[in-house]
């Protein structure tokens, strides 16, 4: 063996004795230092288990002392609690004893009131027994029954009614008189003194004048061809009779006519008549009876003073210089009545545009009434309507013959003012046969009436005088009479102007001495 190897074993043999040594030096200092530590554990888990008992001690105290303070608190709030609820029932208490004394004292009145009810019941019945009574004693006292009394009395009461109203209306009548007459005879009489404008009267045929009567034959051409072209072309009726050196033109339209008359004279003018010639001369005449039109509706508008008017209402007022009311040109007629109630607006200070706008139009439906279905009236209505019209000359337009109210006073200017151009002397007339039938038509409404005799139609018919029964009518019904006379002729007659009533009551008492 070498000494290495022996070396080595000697090594090996010490690591050994050390490792011995080693692991039993440790083992009995591990086993020291592991029972101190199980002791110090011991202790700290004895500590901590008294630290807990202590606590726990100390939180159940804590509980038990918050738990008696809430106990307090509480008992405390339910007493003040009872308290109140128990004050609630008293006055609760108290409070159904107050009814059940106001039921006791209501159901004792109502006991009251019952007897009292029953007591009233018999008396009343005792009343009606000695009304009745009473009633009977009376009717076989004055052999009247209680009915045919009560139709006395009523008509009695409807007599003295009746002689109220009528000194009431003859009272009211003089006032109003006496007040209104005055202002308004000023008003109209300055009014007409400032217009003042001609009268003419026209008629619904031309005539024309010719150089000799060998132009009536030139007129009618060969086998009639020239006069059938012109009434052709014109719509108008040319009538060649005996009358030396005139040919009458006929038609109802006015322009027509108007074309007829202008294209005839230049025909006659310049001699050469034949259907071409004709045809140019009617459209020649044409033009110059719409451009006359034209200027005829401006100067309409110029001399009222009435501007803005749509160009076609300027047209239709044009075509009122050929249209004629009982004989009256109602071109001028809308251009006095224009004038007529722009001055008495002024006068009332009311607003004179207006009114004379409204007077200018109140006719405008006459301009195409042959033409168009109708009253004037309310052509007149729809054609403000199409040119936007305000509300209040359409208003005038419609009720200026009082087929509609009138709404503002201009409005009733415009009528008064259309009365006034109609009325006044010569402005207007009428046919015999028309005239002789409202004079009819007039008295047939008074004798009509209960209690008149006899009525005649004086004045061309703006007067009517009625001669009335004394017997049946008596001095203080005659206003009444006469309010009702008026009231028929206005319901039932078309009239101008004004009608005026007079009814006279006379009472005769004849003797023979012998």
């Amino acid at each position: 063996m070498t000494p290495a190897v022996i070396a080595v074993l000697v090594g090996i043999v010490f690591l050994i004795v050390g490792i011995l040594i080693g692991y039993i030096y440790r083992k009995n200092i591990g086993e020291k230092t592991i029972g101190s530590a199980e002791m110090q554990a011991k202790n700290l888990i004895l500590d901590a288990q008294n630290t807990a008992e202590n606590l726990k001690k100390e939180k159940v105290l804590e509980a038990k002392e918050e738990i008696h303070k809430l106990r307090e608190d509480y008992e405390k709030e339910f007493k003040i609690r009872r308290n109140e609820v128990q004050k609630s029932e008293r006055r609760i208490l108290q409070k159904e004893e107050n009814i059940d004394r106001k039921l006791e004292n209501i159901e004792k009145r109502e006991n009251g009131l019952t007897k009292r009810e029953h007591s009233m019941d018999e008396k009343h019945k005792e009343i009606d027994s000695y009304i009745a009574k009473q009633v009977a004693e009376l009717e076989r006292i004055s052999g009247y029954t209680r009915d045919e009394a009560k139709e006395i009395l009523l008509q009695e009461v409807e007599a003295d009614i009746r002689k109220d109203a009528s000194d009431m209306i003859v009272r009211i009548e003089n006032e109003a008189k006496e007040e209104g007459d005055k202002k308004a005879r000023e008003i109209i009489t300055t009014a007409i003194q400032r217009y003042a404008a001609d009268q003419v009267t026209e008629s619904t045929v031309s005539v024309v004048s010719l150089p000799n009567d060998d132009m009536k034959g030139r007129i009618i051409g060969r086998e009639g061809r020239n006069i059938r072209a012109i009434e052709t072309l014109t719509g108008v009726d040319l009538i060649i009779d005996d009358t030396p050196e005139a040919v009458i033109l006929s038609g109802f339209d006015p322009v027509r006519r108007e074309i007829a008359r202008i294209a005839l004279e230049k025909l006659i003018v310049d001699g050469r008549i034949h259907p071409a010639r004709i045809e140019e001369m009617v459209q020649k005449a044409t033009k110059e009876v719409n451009t006359i039109i034209k200027e005829e509706g401006e100067r309409a508008c110029f001399e009222t003073g009435v501007h803005n008017l749509h160009p076609e209402l300027v047209k239709l007022l044009g075509r009122l210089k050929y249209r004629t009311s009982y004989g009256q040109n109602v071109l001028q007629h809308s251009i006095e009545v224009a004038t007529l109630a722009g001055m008495m607006a002024e006068e009332l200070g009311l607003d004179p545009k207006l009114a004379r706008r409204g007077g200018l139009l109140h006719d405008i439906g006459k301009s195409i009434d042959h033409e168009v279905e109708g009253t004037h009236v309310e052509i007149g209505v729809n054609i403000c309507k199409k040119y936007k019209e305000s509300w209040k000359v359409i208003n005038a337009v419609e009720s200026h013959h009082g087929d509609v109210e009138a709404t503002t006073l201009e409005s009733m200017l415009v009528g008064a003012a259309d009365a006034l151009s109609a009325a006044r002397p010569g402005a207007r007339r009428e046919t015999l046969e028309s005239y002789i039938r409202r004079l009819e038509n007039l008295e047939q409404i008074a004798n009509s009436t209960k209690g008149v005799d006899k009525s005649y139609a004086i004045q061309a018919g703006r007067e009517i005088r009625v001669a009335v029964k004394p017997n049946q009518v008596k001095d203080d019904e005659v206003p009444m009479l006469a309010r009702e006379i008026a009231k028929k002729i206005e319901a039932e007659l078309e009239y101008p102007g004004q009608i005026k009533v007079n009814v006279v009551r006379e009472t005769r008492a004849t003797e023979y001495a012998k």
